[in-house]
């Protein structure tokens, strides 16, 4: 019997994938903005596949902002594309 594989939906292209292969990022109560690279932080969560492409539908998508119900700040999206382009 196959092991059940989580998949989450990337707010950018809107694919299902593994939800290991995806980059989550949340925000906090205190509507702190944070990549969660340990993927078990409490906040609310978003999931973005981890290259430049989806990073940019979803801005032009409104995806982060439409799951975080909330203005994303552009300081956050340039923290996500530099941990994109670090790897």
């Amino acid at each position: 019997m196959e092991k059940h594989v989580p998949e989450r939906m990337c707010v950018g292209c809107r694919e299902m994938k593994p939800k290991k292969e995806l980059l989550r990022v949340i925000k906090t109560a205190d509507q702190i903005f944070l990549i969660d690279t340990g993927q078990k932080a409490n906040g609310r969560g978003a999931y973005l596949c981890r290259n430049e492409q989806c990073l940019e539908a979803a801005k032009k998508n409104r995806g982060l902002a439409r799951a975080f119900k909330s203005a994303v700040p552009d300081s956050f999206l340039e923290e996500i594309q530099a941990f994109i382009r670090k790897g």
